[in-house]
């Protein structure tokens, strides 16, 4: 089972920090020409759902968000807490 999982959450972490990192681009974009903006909520939800990483190369690829301190702070702290929380299942299932 063990074999299975890893790849197949490899996979999704690649994907939705790929797709984190283009909606960042989006929303970067759109606020240079004063459309409608990606909510805050879900850039926030993108890097909650494993796209940390995506959000933060995104932030600092685009300047956009750097000067909102809850993303400065916000992102990194989930990133943070994201690799917290896979090594102690890391750790706990023996894969490490």
């Amino acid at each position: 089972m063990k074999n299975v999982l890893v790849p197949l959450l490899l996979l999704y972490l690649v994907v939705i920090n790929i797709v984190t990192f283009i909606v960042f681009a989006v929303d970067k974009n759109r606020a240079k020409r004063h459309a409608w903006r990606v909510p805050e909520r879900t850039l926030f939800l993108l890097a909650l759902i494993g796209g940390s990483i995506g959000a933060i190369a995104g932030m600092y690829a685009f300047r956009h968000k750097t000067k909102h301190w809850y993303f400065v702070i916000g992102m990194p702290a989930i990133l943070a807490a994201q690799v917290g929380v896979a090594v102690v299942v890391l750790l706990k299932t023996n894969i490490l």
